[in-house]
């Protein structure tokens, strides 16, 4: 089949064809590339601009509040030592997931279906992600109604309605208008988190001694185990925000010779790197909480506008202290929750469209994430933050692990799983079963140790059990499996190549014939029954399979 490559243009008018829906669907997600690979012809930023932009998705406040929580329950020893575990882990875990979707421009989602999930097996996921991105917008949305509860006296039920209309807007235009919206709204951000934490440990030293020596309400006092391994079960809740990361960094530019070095910075900073600042801000919230608790309590102690409050009443005049937190937390929550509905988004439809093969939009889904969020917010979710986050964290640390170890075990050592992900329907089997059982059994079991299912004594060790099984039994797995179903085909029908000479995806263009619109080399397939090619998201939306090629190519 021969092909030339050109430059990226705007999609042909075409008439109406029985394929409409099809290519409505297209055009609709030339924006976000939502559900496919993220071309070439799009990924104009460069590698800090990108950095930038994803960096600025983890303003949120929400890790003020967790690390709150855990210093003011189990001590700061404790909470210090947990949030360093689960950062670790974190770190770890999102490496080879932030490489991936940086070197072969595609999602989390897109990644999973290759790694062990198969193309329906990877929806369990796609829900997990979205449910991070809904429970994530609630807890920021409810730091932003205290906010303005606390500056413009609003009732909270109000606030929650506000903190959730408002970003709409802002997250309808994908990465253009989001690349802009976190690129200037950083510097101001930072001036107004790093100003007041220096001034407290420059002018009253103090600070640190009372902070390090907090024992806790428990009354333990000391490091224990138990403890530890229940603030980092809290801690690695934030597992899947490498998804939220990989939403930004597929939109990475090729990495070549010139840019090598810029690449692979803005790759580990803005990948994996983002727990270094979710640390930092966790063991601050400890601080501001220690700080803050004689005067406004241990329930209020944990809400960052009060943390903040305080430490801006320390350094300036009455009258700046409470605009100026407002204005903290609703910069913090609009960097975040723009990300949490424009991520969560992209999930629901990717899950959607896969098992109904009907694109109703990406906006349907926007506000589907939006109203589960309010629901999570009217009911006081932020009351009862650590134990959501608690079970929530069991489901997230399985996927994260599962996929993860398929990268670096199953790929690169064992050789058992494809090393070019795949994401293509046809390409792959329905469901895998080596990362859907380990994930399904890692998961599983750890719930039930969440719920003393195995007693006492072991519930703590619930995210350790759901790390420890999902890295074991993902390669497992895939030695039984002697990996023979990750690819249902091993040709796509298409003589190219996939990747160029650099290793970088292929930025040919070829005319899907359904939709008739250009896609690159990576999101089209050869057709069933014409002598055509289709791209990835007219064969998700082939509810006959009439385009879908057959097993064993």
């Amino acid at each position: 089949m021969s092909s030339t490559e050109r430059r990226s243009k705007e999609p042909a008018v075409r008439e109406e064809t029985p394929h409409a829906r099809a290519g409505h669907a297209a055009r609709e997600t030339l924006e976000d590339y939502t559900l496919r690979f993220a071309p070439r012809g799009y990924r104009r930023w460069t590698p800090m601009v990108v950095a930038t932009t994803a960096m600025g998705g983890i303003a949120y406040l929400a890790d003020f509040s967790i690390g709150a929580g855990i210093g003011l329950t189990h001590g700061t020893g404790n909470a210090l030592a947990a949030i360093l575990v689960a950062a670790v882990v974190i770190f770890v875990t999102g490496f080879p997931l932030a490489y991936y979707g940086a070197r072969y421009n595609i999602d989390l989602d897109l990644i999973t279906r290759g790694s062990g999930f198969g193309y329906y097996g990877s929806v369990l996921t796609s829900v997990i992600f979205a449910s991070f991105t809904f429970v994530f917008f609630a807890l920021e949305g409810s730091i932003m109604a205290q906010g303005l509860k606390l500056g413009l006296g609003l009732p909270l039920w109000l606030g929650y309605l506000v903190s959730t209309f408002m970003v709409i807007p802002l997250v309808v235009y994908g990465m253009k208008a989001l690349s802009r919206l976190q690129v200037w709204t950083t510097p101001v951000w930072l001036l107004l988190m790093v100003g007041p934490l220096v001034y407290l440990v420059a002018t009253d030293p103090g600070t640190v001694d009372r902070w390090l020596s907090y024992a806790g309400t428990d009354g333990q006092g000391g490091v224990n185990t138990a403890s530890v391994l229940l603030g980092s079960g809290v801690c690695l809740s934030l597992i899947a925000q490498i998804g939220e990361q990989i939403d930004y960094l597929r939109f990475m530019p090729p990495r070549t010779d010139a840019n090598r070095r810029a690449w692979w910075t803005a790759v580990v900073v803005a990948g994996p790197g983002w727990v270094v600042l979710g640390a930092l801000k966790q063991a601050t919230g400890v601080f501001l909480a220690v700080y803050v608790i004689a005067s406004v309590g241990p329930a209020a102690a944990t809400e960052p506008v009060q943390q903040f409050k305080a430490a801006f009443d320390a350094m300036m005049p009455s009258w700046l202290v409470v605009p100026l937190a407002v204005v903290l937390v609703v910069i913090s929550q609009i960097k975040i929750n723009v990300t949490n509905a424009y991520s969560g988004s992209l999930a629901w439809t990717n899950s959607f469209t896969r098992l109904t093969g009907r694109y109703p939009g990406r906006m349907v889904f926007v506000l589907l994430n939006l109203a589960f969020a309010l629901a999570l917010m009217e009911a006081d979710m932020f009351s009862f933050l650590n134990r959501v986050l608690s079970f929530y964290s069991n489901c997230a640390i399985a996927w994260v692990v599962t996929v993860a170890t398929d990268i670096i075990v199953n790929k690169y050592l064992l050789k058992l799983s494809p090393h070019a992900p795949e994401f293509r329907r046809g390409m792959l089997y329905a469901v895998n079963p080596v990362g859907t059982v380990a994930f399904v059994a890692a998961s599983g079991l750890s719930i039930a140790l969440y719920f003393h299912a195995l007693g006492d004594t072991l519930q703590p060790y619930s995210p350790v059990a759901a790390a420890l099984i999902a890295f074991v039994l993902t390669p497992l797995m895939a030695v039984l499996t002697k990996g023979r179903y990750y690819l249902r085909r091993t040709t796509d029908g298409i003589d190219e190549p996939l990747l160029d000479a650099d290793g970088n995806p292929s930025a040919t263009l070829y005319e899907c014939h359904v939709c008739r619109q250009e896609f690159e080399r990576p999101d089209v397939a050869a057709c069933r029954t014409h002598d055509a090619v289709v791209c990835s998201l007219c064969l998700s939306t082939d509810r006959i399979g009439d385009h879908v090629l057959p097993a064993g190519g």
